[in-house]
C-alpha cells in the first residue's frame, strides 16, 4: 500500500462521514414540487447512518449534533440545518427524506441521495491504487444509480418526472483529494477524473430531462480546523488558511466551471447554475463580523489546541462539549459547518449574487414555462 502521511490518514477518516417539515419560508412561491439532492457530508441528511458507512467522526447520532434546530440528532453533520434544508424552506417544501429511509411507494417532495464520505471518482479507483481505507464506498455515480432505482420504483418514465424538479448537486470532490494525499498520483489527475465523473452524472440527468440544476463548487477546505491543525504553520495563505488545500479546491472549481459551460452549450433548454461555495466562504472569512461570527477557525464542538480540535476527542463523544453560542462560530466540529454558516452560505447563493447565472434565473425560466 502507498505510504500515506498522517494528514492524509486523519483527513480520510474524518472527511468520510460526514425530517420533519420546516416552517415554510415564503420567499418564493412553490414553483418546484420536489428537489433531488446529491453530494457528500455537507449535504447528507441521514444516508450515512443507514448504510455501512463510518461512525468515527463525532458519533453523529449523538448529542450535540442537531441541538440548535431539531433539539436532537438527525444524523446531519451540524448542530442544525444544512444548505439543502434552507433551500427546501425557501421553496416552501418539506425537508428531503434520505434515500435509504424511503418506505414503499410514498408521495415525495424530493429525495436526498447525498452520502457523507462520498467521492466524485468511482470508489474502485481508490481501491485499485491502495488509497482507500474502504470507509465509504459510495461515489456520486452510486448516487446516480440510486436515483435511477428510485425512478423505477415510482414508475416514473420520460421527461414528465422532471418538469417540476430542482436538481441540487452539492459539493463533492474534497474527499478525493484527501484519499490521494501522500500518493504519487498528481492532483491534476484527481481533478480531471473527479470533474469528468461529476460531469458524466450531470450529463446523464440532463439527458433524462432535468431542466433546473444547481451545482455547488468546493469550499476552501484549507480553512477547516482539521486542515489547520495538521498542516505545517508555513503552509498558509493571505487569510490564514492552508494554502495547499485551498489551491486544490480553487483549481478544481475552475475546471468544474469550464465543464458546466460546456454542458450549457449541449443542453440550452436547461438552466445550470453554478453555486460559488469557494468565494462565498472566502468572503465570510475575510469579514466574519459582518455576518455575525466571532470565531473563524475554532470548532464550536471539540476540545484542545488552538482550533478546539483533537482527532482523538471529537464532537459527540461524552468527554467533548460544544460552545454555548454556535451561531458565533463558522465551524461546528472541525470539518463541518454550523447551521449559522450554512444559512449565510444559502443566503449568499439565493440572494447574494454568488451564483452564475443568478439564482433567480431558475424561477424566471420556471415561470416562463409554467
Amino acid at each position: 500500500m502507498v505510504a500515506l502521511t498522517s494528514y492524509s490518514a486523519i483527513f480520510i477518516v474524518l472527511c468520510a462521514f460526514a425530517s420533519a417539515s420546516p416552517t415554510a419560508n415564503e420567499t418564493h412561491p412553490r414553483l418546484f414540487s420536489k428537489i433531488y439532492a446529491f453530494g457528500d457530508s455537507f449535504t447528507d441528511t441521514g444516508n450515512t447512518r443507514s448504510v455501512s458507512g463510518p461512525t468515527v467522526f463525532g458519533h453523529v447520532s449523538n448529542s450535540p449534533y442537531g441541538s440548535t434546530f431539531f433539539h436532537h440528532s438527525t444524523n446531519r453533520y451540524s448542530d442544525g440545518r444544512l444548505v439543502i434544508d434552507f433551500v427546501a424552506q425557501t421553496l416552501s417544501l418539506p425537508f428531503l427524506t434520505p434515500y435509504r429511509y424511503l418506505k414503499g411507494n410514498e408521495s415525495f417532495h424530493g429525495v436526498n441521495f447525498a452520502v457523507a464520505g462520498s467521492t466524485a471518482i468511482n470508489h474502485d479507483f481508490f481501491v485499485r491504487n491502495n488509497l482507500s481505507l474502504n470507509i465509504t464506498p459510495q461515489s456520486i455515480q452510486t448516487q446516480l444509480l440510486w436515483f435511477n432505482k428510485f425512478l423505477e420504483t415510482q414508475g416514473h418514465r420520460g421527461a414528465a418526472a422532471f418538469d417540476d424538479a430542482l436538481f441540487w448537486v452539492g459539493e463533492i470532490g474534497v474527499n478525493d483529494y484527501a484519499y490521494n494525499t501522500g500518493s504519487p498520483i498528481p492532483d491534476d489527475t484527481i481533478r480531471k477524473l473527479g470533474v469528468a465523473s461529476v460531469t458524466g452524472v450531470l450529463q446523464s440527468l440532463l439527458k433524462k430531462g432535468a431542466k433546473y440544476m444547481v451545482v455547488q463548487g468546493l469550499p476552501p477546505s484549507g480553512c477547516l480546523p482539521l486542515a489547520m491543525s495538521v498542516a505545517p504553520v508555513t503552509d498558509r495563505d493571505d487569510i490564514g488558511c492552508v494554502r495547499s488545500s485551498n489551491n486544490q479546491t480553487y483549481y478544481h472549481n475552475l475546471a468544474l466551471r469550464a465543464s458546466l459551460q460546456s454542458l450549457r452549450r449541449q443542453f440550452p433548454q436547461a438552466v445550470i447554475v453554478y453555486a460559488d461555495y469557494w468565494n462565498a466562504y472566502q468572503t465570510v472569512m475575510k469579514n466574519p463580523g459582518k455576518y455575525g461570527f466571532r470565531e473563524s477557525f475554532k470548532a464550536c464542538c471539540g476540545v484542545g489546541g488552538p482550533y478546539n480540535f483533537n482527532v482523538l476527542a471529537v464532537c459527540g463523544m461524552s468527554s467533548v462539549s460544544s460552545c454555548k453560542k454556535p451561531y458565533e462560530y463558522i465551524n461546528w466540529d472541525g470539518v463541518h459547518l454550523t447551521e449559522a454558516m450554512y444559512k449565510v452560505v444559502h443566503d449568499m447563493f439565493v440572494e447574494g449574487g454568488f451564483t452564475q447565472p443568478p439564482f433567480g434565473s431558475l424561477f424566471d425560466k420556471k415561470r416562463h414555462e409554467g
